[in-house]
């Protein structure tokens, strides 16, 4: 990072990794972040207060595990199993397990939680999960699985499992749906952060900001390869649908 040019701003919305690379880069230069989670990542003390030089956006993906839940469960058979995929040696893996087990139970819903942080533990996972004959999957929002989106696309269409992700990139790329927040929206309101800076605001009296717009994305020609019947309600509630 080139903080030996002594830059004005720094954004970082590139996820926690870039915002904690940044945070590492300096104390004193502004840095306003796009990311998930970013209390919980010991990224900023609290929102209304994050403290130090850092602020931004937090799209609260992984609070919104039991949503994603909640709407594959209306497309798959109300007796199937769904997995949650999440890496182990993720930081918040655990607690989003655990986020992803109540909300199954508050649904009355079969459930099973499986763990991936390489290419061969996908390739195991997705074989077991066929064999299993699970329902569905909803995929953590992790780096690893989003560098990952080829691959995660090509398993679920290869063993004909519905899966939900976190962003729209992986519906736009051939995966079945996502429910997250609008990350043009996202980068929009962190443009707005930095502005606020740049006009006179003191960073330590901005306070990270969350979202007000989630997306549901649908791809309709996935779900009609996965033999999958989408009924109206759902296609009404859809911002979006990929033919």
């Amino acid at each position: 990072m080139a903080i030996s040019q002594h830059p004005t701003i720094v954004a970082a919305p590139g996820g926690t990794p870039s915002a904690r690379a940044a945070k590492l880069a300096t104390s004193t230069i502004p840095i306003f972040f796009v990311t998930s989670d970013s209390v919980q990542e010991g990224l900023v003390a609290s929102l209304n207060q994050p403290g130090g030089n850092i602020t931004g956006v937090d799209i609260m993906s992984g609070e919104l595990t039991g949503k994603r839940l909640e709407l594959i469960a209306r497309l798959i058979v109300p007796a199937g199993t769904i997995a949650f995929l999440t890496n182990p040696r993720g930081q918040q893996g655990s607690s989003r397990a655990k986020d992803f087990e109540a909300a199954a139970r508050s649904l009355s819903r079969t459930f099973i939680v499986v763990g991936a942080s390489n290419d061969a533990d996908l390739d195991s996972i997705f074989s077991k999960l066929a064999e299993n004959k699970v329902a569905g999957v909803v995929v953590e929002n992790d780096p690893f699985f989003d560098s990952r989106r080829e691959d995660l696309i090509r398993l679920t269409a290869e063993r004909s499992i519905p899966a939900i992700y976190h962003i729209r990139e992986f519906p736009a790329g051939g995966g079945l749906m996502s429910y997250g927040a609008s990350l043009v929206d996202a980068y929009y309101q962190m443009g707005i952060q930095a502005g606020r800076y740049l006009k006179g605001a003191n960073i330590a009296d901005l306070p990270v900001i969350r979202p007000t717009k989630f997306e549901l994305t649908l791809n309709l020609s996935t779900a009609k390869a996965l033999r999958l019947d989408i009924p109206p309600s759902f296609l009404a509630i859809a911002d979006e649908v990929i033919e």
